[in-house]
């Protein structure tokens, strides 16, 4: 049998015909783009001729041009951005002198300019790229940039859609660029290449990459195999060549080369680590590239050349492998010398692998030629045979490491008659009908089109190219969407291929369709296909342009005088020259978009055209898709040719007719005489009998004919719209329409020798499987209709009894018996269908599985087609899930519930994306909503925002936007004045302030008390014995006194507004001023310490303004956006302002942001010498880098500290203070790293001696105090483990320190530093225990925190007897017994039991007084120094332990003692113990206590700190001051929204801040350096979990359960609190619940980490709530009275205009209003609906409404008896078995669902189950059809069939032969639903 495919002449349509010109030419007509020449027109012409006139001369010349038009390409691609529901367009890059426009445009909107550009120079090239960077450092994750690259002579452009914009400047001049998958590929230009003496070959890399704008050029490498598969590694250098074609997916490029006439094709990639290395490996490489790309000149060619160079390599580079080097001849490098040797060739992989390889060796070294600017060209280098050291020496560079590679994939085969200039002009990607890939390219000057065919390997990472097929063409286009490709042929006429196969060495072209009508113009091919030892065998015969070329005016011959030619001959249109010349052909195609096209005409013009689609009905394209999934591949291609053919007709069928024609279509394959059969003959009444039999041609005439009416007046529209209805009206039965005439003959037959008769069963299969998903869709259910008839037909063919009872009961209505038959032969025939094994005789039904699955029965898989059915997939495996509780059903266990239908490789190019899953039926769907409704009911908080949206969890969803409170201005209660300056507190959260603190006006009154911007009152009475003069005095002394005050505010103001702003880019920070001027009543008098009245200490506002500055830049919050601008635009240019400038650079550092200050400004301001600007940026950056060992913030430390430089440095004078910061900074830096050297430094540090000339003699204390604590920050909580520093005996030399004893020599580097004593203080070698005790006290406290190490803890006991009291400053006791208990931190106990236990015996009070009655003076002055010093370390440590938690015994606790301390200041023991003592004491009291209600704003503590505000005489310091209002700022720490941590880091940073020794005025250092105060907050952390409304996105009350893991000291706890509110420390947590009833429930599972509750609290704590419906927020009803929801239980049902309260959805609203309204019409519904409508919306489940709808609907249809499917009836059946489901029951008792049904009223399904069950009781009872049924009889049609049809269906009834082959009794019926048997049998007798 002759395996001939013929394919005969049809006439394709094309539609959307129109003229097409670039959008961009039209819109640069308007850009401003001469402005020089508009400039050079408007001046004098006599200007021009100036004193250079020649240069005026050639200006002006230069302007002029020959050419008509400037250079201008474009380039068209399909909107990347669209996604499924938007609508595709198309984008246009247009360039045109210095100009390019990017314009987008579709089909119903115009185009329109998206992104414009001007640039300094012509453009040379323009084009669309994509760069891939990192989201970040650590991920893994790129992002893709996409960019338009504009290429000048100098550099590339780089614009990004985002609005980044780069230039990249170009190191070497550039012919092409082209974009790929991972960046910019440049070729580098030859420019000798066109010189007669140049060489032919030029040894430098040609191909180069760039990665992103940012990134470095670099050279790519190719990869081969040398001999003995040796790897090599070469650069590509091969000048001859070319690069024609890139492409991203798959990441390949395609190249030319220029002497051995190949195409050859190489997958691009990123270069290996180990290739890179094989690069680097070589410095003759190096040299190379650093000449090319570095080199800042241009030299000649330098060619040293030796190694086993291959002749004629086409990269001729360089092996990186090491082998023996021997020399050469020069001419090897030729190719002109080897002529027939293709080393192309043996790279390529299809020839033998024993063919030995070329080797690429030896080293040369060269550089890049001369690319002179001179007219001459000459070269600047000698030539080409001298050595690199005459010419060129090239410094040392860094080598460029290579980023991509290129390995060769596939070659031509090189003929052997080399054939010159055949480069492609055109390469493209395409792909036929079934997905078979090609890479095409035309050779224009062959008039050849080269299809090369590829495959991907299983693992896709390979490519592998099968076969090559030339088709003759002038040019060609692919055409994406319909998988095809346009070809213009050699004759002028377009043809549309869809791809090539080969076969037993033969070719077979499909030739889709050979004619294409295009509107007016008819391009016409006549093909005939065969099987031939050629390829193939086109007869093109004759191409015109007529109809279009009329109605332009081109042709002046009337259009009808040539319908008549069409079938003339090829040479009548060839020879006629005449008329060749005179109509316009088809010149080109160019810019392809998804089925679009241009075609370019010889005349200039351009016309846009658009190429139909396979199919646009869906039920015909998943038809298709099933078709193409199941049969062979050149089966299913023939098809699909057939079916485009017909279809695409002129004149073809509109929308709601394409599925009756793929119906006649392919029962015309399938054999079938679609003529006779009556169901097939009227599908529709427009369409001529079958397209295959009698295609379509277009009409000879526009006038019409008698002919044509009495067509009509016959037809079946005529009948259909005359006599239905009116045999309607008369109410009689409608009779069928007029049908021709049955032959008598013998019956239909199908002709077994159709294409596809054998695939019958196969086809019949698929298609039933498609209709079982379409089943489940309420939108498609119209498809589904539309296909049962086509599946009768075959059912009834292939005596599938099964299948046609199941078609019955789905449309009892609709499938009627068939007059005809048609009969495949038992014999021949039917030996020739292929039976898969698939195709079973019971009928894979859905409905039936899932009704087995609820009924606990053992499923089959169900079988189903990838990409098609996918709606049966997912609802098969959510029953597997949800129902059968497999929780493996969707990942290993797929297999058990489903089987793939497949033949081979799954195609699709239908469904390019996931498919739509439509609309399912909302009874099916019932188990996965009651899924979703648990989900939303018991959600977990870190689930992503897709789930949350699925659940309709609106509040999750808005929580994974990560979105922060919006600051609003807090409305301020202080006087209009305060208005007037800026006080530095108006940027708080007024909404939450107001909820946290709601019953009084705390917060208004912390700023009354912290503002700094107002005048003093100054309230002095004038006594009468004071002069004037006396009484300024006095008023001026008294505000001095009010300033120390004022001056100690800002420390605390800081940590009130700590992080409450965001600043503006373009607006400086405000800086509320320090004032310090007072006002004297009654006349509100100016009084001012300038007077000079009295002495005002000098530098007095030196720290306060820091501390301003600092307060300043704490308001900035952690996630604005500083930039380094920003920062240096802040510099104030006032030297007044440095101080406050200084402070905000410290500031930055505390909230992270100075890490973005350039390094340039950071020296710049060091460079300066400004002490607080050098003590700020050195502590700000080292808080900016806390813990990270960053070397060059070291780098910049040490230059501060002596300690760190080598002993022969220079020494600088570095003021004290700042070496002070510098030592902290070294802590902070290297903060619980345990480093060594460091550790050493500051142990040495701690006990450094005074030197000679004053070196170290003043304020010894603060640096001694410095070095401790940065040594136990470096050592920070390592104990007895600090690895490596045994030697140094930290903990022994720390406690000399603290006791005293002999200095011990230094060593190390410093030694010699020591040598020379002081001059001035004579210690002599006796530790100074004043001025080491301190930071070593502190140190081993740091290192030993939390360890509870008992031994150490006992050296910091306090003395135990006088005379060892008697050697301890009483101050000194207060470190000890802070840092013994932070020691022993599991010991301390929130009682005051506990406080007084750390007091020995002796030191008790009235101990001193009963052992020494006679004790007088100072032993009872020390005593009692001593126990409050200690009682006040206690009280220390317990506000340490307890800090951010607000225990309440720790407060009770402590509070107590700060009563105690304050009756103590007016007690006449004030005598004994001392003013200054029990001040401190009470400070150090009074930060405890907020230190544990940190962030909590106790009113009790907010009393005492205004309380001692007020107090500003007698011992009332600057330092006191400073400590209440730090006390203060810490109780109302960021505004309530912050609060102190216990970590290691944190105490370490509150024992620096917190040190108990203030200063005693405000330039006082000595003891401790006053910018440390400021580091506490590095100890604060957000903590403040605010509730906001989803809806109303306002901050509200919300109840949560807050559980705490169990611990030692207590078990697991629950507790209740009212958001917003302070949690406990995370790391304390177990759980946090939001509870109900007000508010959907959701938990925040804390044991499985804490990461999502941190990101929570990082973003101003905001946690979205959504509010049930019909409650009310507490704020409105505190207690729950007032809600919506009626308190009668037994009420269901309200009136319609009362659901706007409860939901403001606007289709239940429209439900209320149409059919909860009472009215005449559905009064009897009214109750019912209005019932289910409460239901819905007090449940908050309105997506159940559909359900309950359906549910009535079904039982009003069966009452009613109209039905005319019985799908609704079904989907009730499911529903009400998964009800009474067993496997159910279980789970819907389960506690948490608080005996809730399956999302129906209890109510609901049992009285809808018993009006259904009545309805068809009273059926039964009546003469009916049951009986027929069960005996086998025809069955007639109406309302008895279709009730029939109800009652087998409803009760799950087998079909009458399954139930005549077995038992009534037996397990058939047993499966099915409870029918009476008596009455069954009753009914078969």
């Amino acid at each position: 049998m002759s395996n001939v495919y013929e394919e005969r002449s049809a006439m394709i349509a094309a539609g959307e015909l129109q003229s097409f010109v670039p959008f961009g030419r039209e819109h640069c007509k308007n850009h401003p783009n001469a402005v020089n020449l508009q400039l050079r027109q408007l001046q004098p012409a006599s200007e021009l001729w100036s004193s250079d006139g020649a240069a005026g001369l050639v200006g002006s010349l230069q302007e002029v041009t020959l050419h008509e038009r400037e250079k201008e390409f474009w380039q068209l691609r399909k909107g990347s951005g669209s996604s499924a529901g938007q609508v595709e367009y198309e984008e246009e890059l247009y360039a045109a002198g210095n100009m390019v426009i990017w314009s987008r445009g579709s089909k119903g909107q115009a185009s329109n300019v998206y992104k414009a550009f001007t640039v300094d120079s012509a453009v040379q090239q323009a084009l669309w790229c994509n760069f891939t960077v990192r989201h970040n450092k650590k991920s893994t994750q790129e992002i893709v940039e996409q960019t338009v690259c504009i290429a000048q002579s100098t550099c590339v452009n780089v614009h990004s859609v985002s609005g980044k914009d780069f230039i990249s400047p170009l190191p070497f001049q550039v012919s092409t660029l082209w974009p790929t998958k991972f960046g910019l590929l440049f070729e580098r230009k030859n420019v000798m290449s066109d010189a007669p003496l140049s060489p032919p070959r030029e040894h430098l890399p040609t191909l180069f990459s760039m990665l992103h704008p940012v990134d470095e050029i670099a050279p790519v490498v190719c990869s081969s195999t040398g001999l003995f598969d040796i790897p090599r590694i070469q650069y590509v250098s091969d000048s001859m060549l070319r690069v024609v074609f890139t492409c991203c997916d798959p990441s390949i490029i395609m190249t030319y080369d220029m002497v051995q006439c190949t195409h050859t094709v190489w997958a691009l990639r990123k270069v290996t680590p180990e290739e890179q290395s094989m690069v680097l490996k070589c410095p003759e490489q190096a040299t190379l590239v650093q000449g090319i790309l570095g080199a800042s000149f241009l030299n000649n060619h330098l060619r040293n050349s030796c190694g086993l160079d291959s002749p004629g390599s086409p990269l001729h580079c360089h092996a990186l492998h090491n082998q023996n080097r021997m020399t050469s001849s020069p001419s090897m490098h030729s190719r002109a010398h080897s002529p027939t040797i293709s080393n192309m060739a043996a790279l390529s992989r299809s020839h033998s692998p024993g063919m030995a390889s070329p080797s690429f060796s030896g080293a040369q070294r060269f550089n890049l030629s001369c690319h002179s600017l001179s007219a001459r060209g000459h070269s600047l280098l000698p030539l080409s045979n001298s050595t690199l050291n005459e010419t060129l020496l090239v410094p040392e560079m860094e080598p460029i490491k290579p980023d991509l590679c290129i390995e060769q994939l596939w070659s031509e085969t090189v003929s052997t008659s080399r054939e010159k200039s055949c480069q492609a002009s055109k390469i493209f990607l395409s792909s036929d009908l079934c997905e078979n890939k090609y890479l095409c390219f035309l050779v224009e000057s062959h008039q050849q089109l080269r299809c090369v065919k590829f495959l991907e390997s299983n693992n896709q990472s390979q490519l592998i190219f099968v076969s090559v097929v030339s088709v003759p063409a002038k040019d060609a286009a692919p055409l994406e969407d319909i998988g095809c490709m346009l070809v213009l042929e050699t004759s002028g006429s377009l043809v549309l291929y869809t791809g090539v196969t080969r076969e037993e060495n033969d070719a077979d072209v499909f030739l889709l369709h050979s004619f294409l009508h295009i509107y007016g113009i008819f391009v016409l091919s006549f093909v005939m296909l065969r099987r031939s030892p050629g390829l193939m065998d086109l007869v093109p015969f004759l191409s015109a342009v007529l109809l279009l070329l009329a109605q332009m005016g081109m042709m002046p011959s009337p259009v009808s005088e040539v319908r008549g030619s069409v079938m003339h001959h090829e040479s009548s249109w060839l020879e006629d020259c005449t008329f060749q010349q005179a109509v316009p052909h088809i010149h080109a195609l160019r810019d392809a978009v998804s089925n679009r096209v241009t075609l370019e005409l010889s005349s200039g013009s351009m016309l846009r055209i658009t190429v139909p689609e396979i199919a646009t009905s869906d039920l015909v394209k998943r038809c298709l898709q099933a078709i193409r999934l199941i049969l062979p591949k050149d089966t299913a291609m023939k098809v699909l040719i057939k079916w485009y053919n017909n279809y695409n007709a002129p004149g073809g069928p509109s929308m709601h007719l394409e599925w009756n024609l793929f119906v006649t279509c392919v029962m015309t394959l399938m054999g079938y005489n679609t003529e006779r059969l009556a169901w097939t003959h009227n599908l529709h009444f427009e369409v001529p009998l079958s397209p295959v039999i009698a295609p379509k041609k277009a009409r000879p005439a526009d006038t019409g004919s008698d002919e044509d009416w009495e067509y009509l007046r016959s037809s079946d529209y005529h009948w259909q719209l005359s006599m239905r209805q009116m045999v309607s009206v008369l109410g009689q039965r409608a009779s069928a329409p007029p049908v021709e005439e049955e032959d008598s003959g013998p019956a239909l037959c199908v002709d077994s020798s159709a294409l596809l008769f054998p695939h019958i069963p196969a086809l019949f299969y698929v298609l039933h499987l498609l209709y079982e998903d379409l089943k489940l869709d309420a939108l498609q259910r119209s498809g589904a209709q539309a296909l049962v008839g086509l599946l009768h037909q075959l059912a009834r063919d292939l005596q599938l009894e099964e299948y046609i009872d199941l078609y019955w009961r789905d449309y009892p209505s609709f499938i009627k018996p068939f007059t005809k038959s048609c009969v495949i032969d038992q014999g021949r025939c039917r030996s020739m269908l292929n039976w898969p094994s698939f195709l079973t005789a019971e009928p894979p039904c859905v409905f039936n599985w899932l009704s087995s699955c609820l009924r606990g029965h053992s499923v089959p898989p169900f079988p189903y087609m990838p990409n098609i059915c996918e709606r049966t997939r997912l609802l098969v495996l959510s029953y597997a899930l949800y129902v059968v509780g497999d929780e493996n059903a969707v990942s290993t266990e797929v297999s058990k519930y489903l089987t793939k239908i497949s033949a081979g490789e799954l195609r699709s190019i239908l469904y390019r994306s996931c498919p739509y899953l439509g609309k399912p039926s909302p009874n099916l769907t019932l188990p996965i909503r009651d899924a979703i409704y648990q989900c939303r009911e018991h959600p977990c908080s870190d689930w992503s925002e897709e789930v949350c949206a699925l659940i309709g969890r609106q509040d999750l969803t808005k929580q994974a936007n990560k979105v922060t409170l919006s600051v609003g201005k807090s409305v301020s209660v202080l006087p209009s004045e305060a208005d007037e300056e800026e006080d530095g507190m108006t940027d708080q959260h007024p909404e939450v302030t107001g909820l946290i603190w709601s019953q009084d006006l705390r917060e208004q009154e912390v700023r009354r008390l912290l503002q700094s911007s107002r005048p003093i009152r100054v309230n002095v009475p004038h006594l009468p014995e004071l002069s004037d003069h006396e009484y300024i005095e006095e008023k001026e002394n008294k505000l001095l006194q009010l300033c120390q005050r004022t001056m100690a505010l800002p420390v605390g103001r800081g940590l009130f507004t700590l992080f409450s702003y965001r600043p503006v880019p373009t607006e400086p920070l405000p800086v509320p001023k320090l004032n310090l001027t007072g006002r004297a009543p009654p006349r509100n008098t100016m009084v001012d310490l300038n007077s000079g009245n009295i002495d005002v200490p000098p530098n007095m506002t030196c720290w306060p303004s820091f501390h301003n500055g600092v307060a300043a830049g704490l308001k900035i919050a952690s996630a604005s956006q500083v930039e380094s601008a920003w920062i240096a635009y802040n510099k104030p240019k006032n030297a007044e302002l440095a101080n406050e400038y200084a402070g905000f650079l410290m500031a930055l550092g505390l909230n992270g942001h100075l890490t973005k200050l350039a390094t340039l400004n950071i020296h710049d301001n060091l460079n300066k010498g400004h002490e607080m600007t050098s003590i700020g940026l050195l502590l700000g950056v080292s808080a900016a880098k806390l813990g990270t060992m960053d070397m060059s913030i070291t780098r910049l430390l040490s230059i501060h500290i002596p300690a760190l430089l080598p002993p022969t440095s220079t020494e600088l004078d570095v003021p004290h203070s700042v070496q002070v910061a510098a030592v902290v900074g070294i802590g902070l830096v290297y903060q619980g790293t345990g480093h060594r050297h460091n550790a050493e430094v500051l142990l040495a540090e701690i006990g450094r001696p005074p030197g000679p000339e004053m070196e170290y003699c003043t304020d010894r204390e603060s640096y001694s105090l410095a070095a401790g604590l940065a040594l136990g920050m470096v050592c920070l909580g390592h104990g007895s483990n600090l690895i490596g520093m045994s030697d140094l005996n930290v903990p022994e030399q720390l406690y000399q320190y603290m006791v005293g004893g002999h200095r011990r020599t230094h060593t190390g580097m410093n030694r010699e530093k020591h040598k020379s004593p002081s001059y001035q203080i004579k210690e002599g070698d006796t530790i100074n225990v004043d001025v080491t005790c301190p930071g070593a006290t502190l140190a081993l406290a740091m290192i030993y925190l939390k360890t509870n190490n008992r031994s150490i803890a006992d050296w910091l006991k306090a003395p135990d007897t006088m005379f060892l009291l008697d050697f301890i400053k009483p101050e000194f006791l207060l470190l000890r017994t802070l840092a013994r208990c932070l020691i022993m931190w599991d010991d301390i106990l929130p009682n005051a039991e506990w406080v007084n236990s750390n007091v020995p015996q002796v030191h008790q009070k009235n101990a001193l007084i009963v052992l020494w009655p006679s004790a007088q003076g100072f032993f009872l002055v020390l005593q009692s120094q001593a126990h409050d010093y200690i009682i006040a370390g206690a009280c220390m440590a317990v506000g340490f332990r307890f800090a951010g938690s607000a225990n309440t015994d720790a407060f009770e606790c402590l509070y107590k003692f700060a009563r105690t301390f304050m009756q103590s200041l007016t007690a006449t023991t004030v005598a004994v113990v001392g003013l200054y003592n029990l001040q401190t004491c009470l400070s150090m009291v009074l930060i405890a206590i907020s230190m544990v209600m940190s962030g909590s704003g106790d009113l009790k503590v907010l009393q005492l700190c205004r309380f001692l505000h007020r107090r500003t005489s007698g011992e009332m310091n600057y330092g006191f001051h400073m400590a209440h209002h730090m006390a203060l700022g810490l109780l109302f720490l960021g505004g309530g929204r912050y609060t102190l941590s216990t970590s290691n880091s944190a105490i370490a940073a509150l024992l620096c801040a917190l040190y108990p020794h203030f200063p005693a005025h405000s330039t006082d250092n000595r003891y401790h350096l006053q910018a440390l105060r400021h580091l506490s907050v590095l100890a604060a952390e957000p903590r403040l979990l605010v509730p906001v409304d989803v809806d109303t996105l306002k901050p509200c009350h919300a109840l949560l359960d807050v559980t705490y893991k169990e611990t030692q000291w207590y078990e697991e706890t629950t507790v209740e609190l009212m958001a917003p509110t302070l949690l406990p420390e995370l790391h304390l947590l177990k759980e946090i619940k939001v509870k109900g009833p007000r508010y959907w429930e959701l938990t925040i599972d804390i044991s499985r980490g804490t990461q999502h509750l941190q990101s929570i609290l990082s973003r101003d704590g905001v946690l979205y709530v959504k509010l049930r419906a019909g409650q009310l927020p507490y704020k409105e009803d505190p207690q729950g009275l007032n809600s919506r929801l009626t308190p009668n239980p037994e009420v269901r049902v309200f009136q319609p205009e009362a659901i706007s309260d409860f939901t403001s959805d606007t289709a239940l609203l429209s439900f209320a209003e149409y059919f909860c309204n009472p009215s005449k019409n559905n009064k009897h519904k009214q109750t019912l609906f209005s019932a289910i409508l409460y239901e819905c919306v007090t449940q908050e489940n309105p997506e159940m409404l559909p359900t309950y709808v359906a549910i009535d609907q079904a039982v009003s249809g069966v009452e009613q008896g109209q039905v005319c499917e019985t799908f609704a009836l079904g989907q009730m059946r499911l529903v009400l078995e998964l009800c009474e489901s067993h496997m159910l029951q279980c789970r819907l008792n389960s506690p948490h669902r608080k005996g809730r049904g399956l999302l129906l009223s209890s109510e609901f399904l049992p009285v809808m189950k018993s009006a259904i069950g009545s309805a068809l009781d009273c059926w039964l009872s009546g003469d009916h059809l049951l009986r027929a049924y069960l005996k086998g009889q025809t069955l007639g049609e109406g309302t008895d069939a279709n009730m029939l049809a109800s009652f087998l269906l409803y009760h799950s009834l087998p079909s009458f032969r399954k139930m005549t082959s077995a038992d009534l009794e037996g397990k058939v019926l047993s499966k099915c639903s409870p029918v009476p048997p008596i009455k069954m049998l009753e009914l078969k007798c």
